[in-house]
């Protein structure tokens, strides 16, 4: 799994399907999972913008994967995060870069999921659809191109 170089496009982006570039992409549900097991809450000490995040965590596709270690780990990015935000001085620019590392190892953002071969499935919106671009597909596909 590749953490460096250019963000994957999503699998549906992709012009080649048939070329495999790497492990098996693992696909999951968008949104929060079914089976989520009972995780910490967040501190009340924390400031809002770390709880938010924390909070977010349970509510995106990738907390299927989760285990009580990673969990762990979250709850250790929210408080550090926290303590960036309610200090007095600024944030550290080494601790920030820490922070990133942290949340990035926890896949929560999409470019830090694709580099790592998973895909959360969007939901389809409801309601009127625009016009279908699957003629001008199928012209490609015997086009050639």
């Amino acid at each position: 799994m590749g953490s460096r170089g250019p963000i994957p496009e999503r699998s549906e982006a992709r012009r080649r399907r048939n070329k495999e570039d790497g492990p098996a992409l693992v696909k999951a549900p968008s949104g929060k999972p079914v089976d989520l097991p009972d995780t910490p809450e967040p501190d009340p000490l924390w400031h809002p913008i770390a709880g938010d995040w924390y909070l977010s965590l349970r509510q995106s596709g990738q907390a299927a994967f989760y285990q009580p270690s990673d969990w762990a780990v979250a709850r250790y990015a929210a408080d550090l995060m926290s303590k960036v935000l309610l200090s007095e001085r600024g944030p550290n620019g080494q601790l920030v870069a820490a922070l990133n590392s942290v949340m990035s190892s926890l896949l929560t953002t999409e470019g830090d999921r694709r580099r790592a071969r998973m895909e959360l499935e969007r939901k389809k919106p409801a309601g009127p659809q625009l016009a279908s671009v699957s003629p001008l597909d199928s012209y490609r596909d015997i086009a050639g191109g």
